[in-house]
């Protein structure tokens, strides 16, 4: 479904461009239909520039990006539009999201406007319903209401919510459920798992390895905007083989080790790292891949 094939960003520092940073450097990576990839790193590793280029917020630098065979860069007019009907994405912050001067319905106005305009109004309660349902929301709650008068779950609920009223097939989830509470995070999770079962794609961009041990199919582990290990999840997860994903595994609290000073040592063992360095992803496993230098 997805094909993101050597992919680089790299962004001008500074007033007059002199300087360069590159966030994300040569990442690949597929997305098949009905799959969740988790996209795991500390923050500043490059997680949500990967999911900005999928969805054209960002240019590539470098690298292609194939949506059902299509190039995503090349896309223009009414392509593109027909692109966003089948991608979308929803991000960690919700409140940049909302104007504070409309109601919280706004948010549907587009959707309505670009690509559902010939439902009728009953046609479109009955879809707008059944997508609040989905994300348990009452429209009576939420619709008619500023984005003040509301909670940051409740707004990020609303965001996923007009994604389902299009003919979705790939979500750019990038830390969507941080700020819900435990509860609602189950039925979202337990949504993401039925859409899944209805061959939707999902990046699922988090920093939480519990999560994205729980959700995903595959995952992708990022530092420095690199690829240190790729693989089946249970692989990832039950023998991870780069220094860096057995650093961040072991930062996660257990209740039968001192989990901190385990941690540390394994920080500890990391060699520095390297802008320069030359890395390529080594096959160790079947669907198990990790980096290593040249």
């Amino acid at each position: 479904m997805l094909k993101v094939d050597n992919v680089s960003k790299v962004f001008k520092v500074g007033t007059f461009g002199g300087k360069k940073l590159t966030a994300v450097s040569e990442v690949s990576f597929e997305v098949h239909p009905g799959e969740v990839v988790s996209l795991i790193g500390e923050s500043g590793s490059g997680k949500t520039t990967v999911g900005r280029m999928i969805l054209r917020l960002t240019p590539v630098t470098s690298g292609s990006i194939n949506f059902e065979g299509t190039d995503v860069e090349g896309l223009k007019g009414r392509k593109l539009r027909s692109y966003y009907e089948h991608v979308q994405g929803v991000f960690q912050d919700p409140f940049s999201s909302y104007n504070p001067i409309f109601k919280a319905d706004r948010v549907f106005e587009m959707i309505r406007r670009a690509y559902l305009s010939d439902l009728s109004q009953s046609e479109w309660n009955k879809r707008l319903g059944e997508a609040l349902e989905a994300v348990v929301l009452e429209p009576t709650d939420v619709l008619n209401k500023y984005p003040h008068q509301l909670s940051g779950g409740q707004l990020q609920r609303l965001l996923i919510a007009r994604a389902l009223m299009l003919d979705l097939r790939f979500l750019v989830a990038d830390e969507i459920i941080s700020m819900l509470d435990a509860s609602t995070r189950i039925d979202v999770l337990n949504l993401l798992g039925e859409l899944k079962e209805r061959g939707l794609g999902v990046l699922f961009i988090t920093h939480d390895l519990s999560l994205g041990n729980y959700i995903s199919d595959k995952t992708l582990i990022l530092r420095h905007g690199r690829v240190a290990e790729l693989g089946a999840t249970q692989k990832v997860f039950g023998n991870p083989r780069h220094p860096y994903t057995r650093a961040l595994l072991a930062s996660v609290p257990q209740l039968h080790r001192k989990w901190s000073t385990n941690a540390a040592d394994l920080v500890a063992e990391m060699p520095e790292h390297d802008p320069g360095a030359v890395e390529t992803l080594v096959q160790v496993d079947d669907d198990h891949f990790v980096a290593q230098e040249v």
